[in-house]
């Protein structure tokens, strides 16, 4: 399975949707994804998960990392995710307390970080 990494702007975010399944195998294309974001310059980032299959922990991994990178920067990770079996994943982990996680790209660009 690949894994579609697409960037956009909204609202003066940097919008990455990702598309396939987010795994062992592919989560380092989205490593790589975030990293060139954050060297370009970009600190607001939101992640829409609504293409995404699949997500083990290795993808959670690289979306923590991904928080982590930005806040050192002064910026901020936002997640759109509405797939229960994905959302899962973070309630199972207590990421649901780590991220801000919305129901649309909109809702994530218009809330105040």
């Amino acid at each position: 399975m690949d894994l579609g990494l697409e960037v956009t702007q909204q609202d003066g975010y940097t919008v990455l949707a990702v598309q396939g399944e987010v795994d062992v195998y592919t989560a380092p294309r989205l490593r790589e994804r975030l990293v060139e974001l954050v060297s370009q310059g970009t600190h607001r980032i939101v992640v829409d998960l609504e293409g995404v299959d699949f997500l083990d922990s290795t993808g959670l991994g690289v979306l923590v990392g991904g928080l982590k990178r930005l806040r050192s920067h002064d910026g901020d990770l936002s997640l759109v995710c509405t797939q229960p079996r994905i959302l899962k994943v973070f309630e199972i982990t207590g990421l649901t307390k780590v991220f801000s996680i919305h129901d649309s790209v909109e809702a994530a660009t218009s809330s105040p970080n």
